[in-house]
């Protein structure tokens, strides 16, 4: 039993990496492919729904067709960006642009997303700036954040202190999480990157940076 455990264990520790990979991929290309099957929407009228739909009927594609359907997006996306280079593709976007902005209520939604993605898309100033400690969800508790801003101006003149936005993501897959205000004296800083904060949430504290030891003079 000792030795069955031990295989196990170890065999576990070297399938796991991969395992959990494969599950992420999955689980990334199904969120993904949801949205890029509408881009096939004419296959119906060439095809037989059996040889489209994995019911035969409707509903989820075929894994190959989902596949083709994200390949297509990509081109889409490369084309509008090979456009938006030149005086004819800004002047369409321009447009389409405030076209969107003048339709009621669409309005708020588009410009809400849209200052979003130019925030975290801009080449200014980085989204996640730096990882940081901060007590939460209670004091005596720390939780690992991200400075995404230190511009809150209306909650400085309410509070009267210097404030900064940081966003708590969860745990083992950061693609949700938590924004909060938090006064800038009470933030700890810490010295690894934003790369290495990603990994020590994702490995769920496994894969902590080692600390180097000082020289000794």
């Amino acid at each position: 039993m000792a030795r069955w455990r031990a295989s196990f264990l170890t065999g576990l520790a070297i399938m796991l990496p991969g395992v959990v990979t494969l599950a992420v991929v999955k689980w990334l290309f199904g969120t993904v492919s949801s949205f890029t099957d509408t881009l096939l929407f004419f296959l119906p009228y060439c095809l037989s729904p059996k040889a489209i739909y994995q019911d035969g009927l409707a509903g989820p594609m075929f894994w190959y067709w989902s596949l083709l359907a994200l390949l297509l997006a990509i081109v889409i996306v490369s084309v509008v960006g090979v456009l938006a280079r030149y005086y004819f593709g800004k002047r369409l976007f321009a447009w389409a642009d405030h076209l969107m902005l003048r339709v009621p209520v669409l309005n708020k939604i588009y410009g809400t997303i849209k200052q979003v993605d130019e925030a975290f898309t801009s080449g200014k100033k980085s989204s996640f700036q730096t990882v940081v400690l901060v007590e939460y969800p209670r004091e005596g508790i720390y939780s690992v954040g991200f400075i995404t801003s230190t511009q809150a101006d209306e909650v400085e003149k309410k509070t009267g202190k210097k404030c900064v936005c940081i966003f708590i993501p969860t745990t083992p897959l950061p693609t949700g999480g938590f924004l909060i205000v938090v006064p800038e004296e009470k933030v700890i800083k810490l010295d690894m990157s934003v790369a290495d904060g990603f990994k020590y949430i994702i490995s769920i504290g496994a894969l902590a940076n080692e600390s180097v030891p000082p020289k000794i003079k």
